[in-house]
């Protein structure tokens, strides 16, 4: 049985509603568990991406990747490995106002890890750290030693590819071509 390997799911769609339902059912239907989702706009207009993650093997995500590239509202979709990918998170972290004053080495921790102070009052302060995943957790695990995380949460993943542009860019090009002979 090939070992499960994290991956992630770049899935370009046109913006309608449903698309994210279609997508995810392809997912359940195979019992893959997403890790992460982010949806948002992408660098071309009217094009939505989606970052998807999730734990599985090779064979298993690209019929994953094939049919969700199936939706008629979808126009692309790829997996990656992490090291295909340039990736982002972010990371909330709500501490104990009175914890963080008392005690000055929970700073240190804060600026060792390049976090970010976002908000002090009397109850609590936010810190924010953008990085990779293990970066986000490791300051999590750092701050919570000292007893002061009141709440913590992470965002999902961000990711863009290492080539120059989208390939969904490519694939549009191509599309318009095509239908341009026609």
């Amino acid at each position: 049985m090939e070992k499960k390997k994290f991956y992630t799911l770049l899935v370009y769609s046109e913006n309608v509603a449903g698309v994210l339902n279609q997508i995810t059912a392809v997912f359940t239907r195979r019992q893959v568990n997403i890790e992460s989702l982010n949806v948002s706009a992408s660098s071309i207009p009217g094009v939505h991406k989606y970052t998807i993650t999730a734990w599985s093997d090779e064979d298993q995500i690209v019929k994953i990747t094939k049919q969700i590239e199936k939706k008629i509202d979808v126009i692309k979709a790829n997996y990656f490995t992490d090291d295909q990918l340039f990736i982002r998170e972010t990371g909330l972290y709500k501490l104990a106002t009175d914890i963080v004053l008392q005690n000055a080495e929970v700073s240190r921790t804060i600026r060792h890890y390049d976090a970010q102070i976002t908000e002090v009052n009397p109850t609590y302060v936010i810190a924010m750290k953008s990085g990779k995943t293990e970066d986000i957790l490791n300051l999590y695990n750092a701050l919570d030693q000292f007893g002061c995380v009141l709440q913590y949460t992470r965002s999902g993943r961000i990711a863009v590819t290492r080539s120059t542009q989208e390939q969904v860019s490519e694939f549009l090009e191509q599309r318009e071509q095509t239908c341009q002979k026609s």
